[in-house]
């Protein structure tokens, strides 16, 4: 019998290491004990361990990753005794081993004996231990829900996603439904379902997929236990506008969807994009989710203008369309301070006050929308550039400092306009800025700045 500890790093995230929960029934059904921790643990840490894994998200996490690696590391007989996988172990495996000597395992757990030699089984497609989620006081969400896939991988090879290296080879079809089954008979019936696919519209199984949902019990209007809690169905990455057809919208139409995500990630997608929203309510889909990609090759006038067409649906087709902002980083990037061709650190920290003051929803309602974001592609750019206590608490400022700035700010002529922008862009105004400038109106403006007290930088 050997003695496994599971770790997952201290960031914060809403949904459980299905890796790790996978690794768990691997290793106990190998008869070994298994111990899981939520980041770092003296406890344990004093211990001797024969294997420990460790789960990576996102590239920008190097740090804590590197952190709870070398935390970790003497807690085994050698640093290839620490097995590290996931998102950041694939996108940078060569720089970790390097940095840390670990034995990092890229990409999917999918091929008999990639941890053990001569072992058959596929970890991949096992059943997820949620036993191990008792262990530690931190709170996943949706904790009632079964969480799995009904494909892997993606057909599309988009720059910006990193889908094509994790998961390199589409699968049209894994047996969901006999894997939730198992949960059933294990860990009890669970109300919502929630499947991590990244494209499963692309499968040539989708009709297959929809009616193992529907024999799970996850068809529209299902409750759920004696309370009939209504249940619902997530596709959590979203589903592909591009091959969302009038039949696969059919299908999806027969299950317990709430919401139904559907991304737009640039404007060249508007048309299909509002075709699709037109069609989905057509089939008596109301509540809609997306995910609005920015900081990548778009400018921040095509953001403005993807949000606020949702706000239009909204108006006109009577849908409640959450947007998402979601800022690009690199596949590669080992923070989150990356600003892309068209932004700067200041827009980008602008929209990240918005979100802050509207606790990260984007307004359903063009009232609600005008006021955050504001009515026109210039007002928005006017809002974002702002001092930021004017953004994140802009009706206690309304009279106290925000209206000198923004009359001001009107007044400005193109030419100094795109001087005092030239001079916020960084998000950091200094008194030497101030005494450079010949312009009274940019001196005004840039005194607000070093009257504000500083936020955090963009993260």
């Amino acid at each position: 019998m050997r003695h496994i500890l599971l770790v997952e790093p201290t960031y914060r995230n809403k949904y459980p290491p299905l890796g790790l929960m996978k690794l768990s029934t691997y290793h106990k059904l190998r008869g070994d004990q298994v111990q899981f921790v939520k980041g770092l643990s003296p406890t344990l840490r004093d211990k001797k361990w024969d294997r420990i894994y460790i789960s990576t998200l996102f590239t920008f996490y190097w740090e804590v990753t590197l952190k709870t690696i070398r935390y970790y590391i003497e807690s085994v007989a050698s640093p290839r005794d620490v097995f590290v996988g996931g998102i950041l172990a694939t996108l940078l495996g060569d720089e970790l081993e390097e940095a840390t000597g670990v034995h990092v395992v890229g990409g999917l757990l999918d091929r008999p004996g990639m941890l053990d030699p001569g072992d058959r089984l596929r970890i991949d497609e096992l059943m997820p231990d949620y036993d191990i989620l008792n262990e530690v006081e931190y709170k996943y969400g949706l904790q009632d829900s079964y969480f799995g896939y009904a494909t892997r991988g993606c057909p599309n090879r988009c720059e910006f996603c990193a889908v094509r290296k994790i998961e390199p080879n589409f699968v049209h079809y894994l047996p969901m439904k006999k894997q939730m089954m198992g949960i059933d008979e294990v860990y009890g019936p669970k109300c919502h379902l929630t499947l991590m696919d990244n494209n499963v519209l692309a499968s040539d199984d989708f009709e297959r997929i929809v009616n193992d949902i529907l024999d799970l019990g996850f068809h529209k209007g299902a409750t759920f236990g004696p309370t009939r809690k209504q249940r619902t169905v997530d596709f959590n990455q979203g589903v592909d506008a591009r091959y969302l057809t009038r039949g696969k919208m059919a299908l999806l139409a027969k299950l317990a969807i709430k919401p139904l995500r559907i991304a737009f990630d640039h404007i060249e997608m508007k048309d299909m994009y509002v075709s699709k929203i037109q069609l989905a309510r057509e089939h008596g889909f109301k509540y809609l989710s997306n995910y609005v990609l920015y900081n990548y090759l778009d400018t921040p006038d095509d953001f403005y203008e993807r949000l606020r067409i949702n706000v239009a649906l909204n108006e006109s087709l009577g849908t409640q369309i959450y947007s998402f902002p979601m800022k690009f980083i690199p596949l590669d990037a080992k923070d989150r301070f990356y600003v892309g061709k068209h932004w700067n650190r200041k827009l980008l920290r602008g929209v990240q006050c918005i979100l802050l003051a509207t606790k990260g929803l984007v307004g359903l309602h063009q009232d609600f929308f005008d006021a955050a974001f504001g009515s026109s592609p210039e007002e928005f750019i006017r809002i974002v550039l702002m001092p930021e206590e004017y953004i994140i608490y802009r009706r206690r400022h309304s009279l106290n400092g925000a209206l000198d700035w923004q009359l001001t700010y009107d007044k400005l002529t193109k030419r100094e306009r795109s001087s005092f922008l030239s001079i916020v862009s960084d998000n950091r105004v200094r008194e030497q800025d101030i005494s450079r400038v010949s312009s009274t109106k940019i001196r005004n403006l840039l005194s607000h700045y070093i009257e504000t007290p500083r936020q955090s930088p963009i993260s």
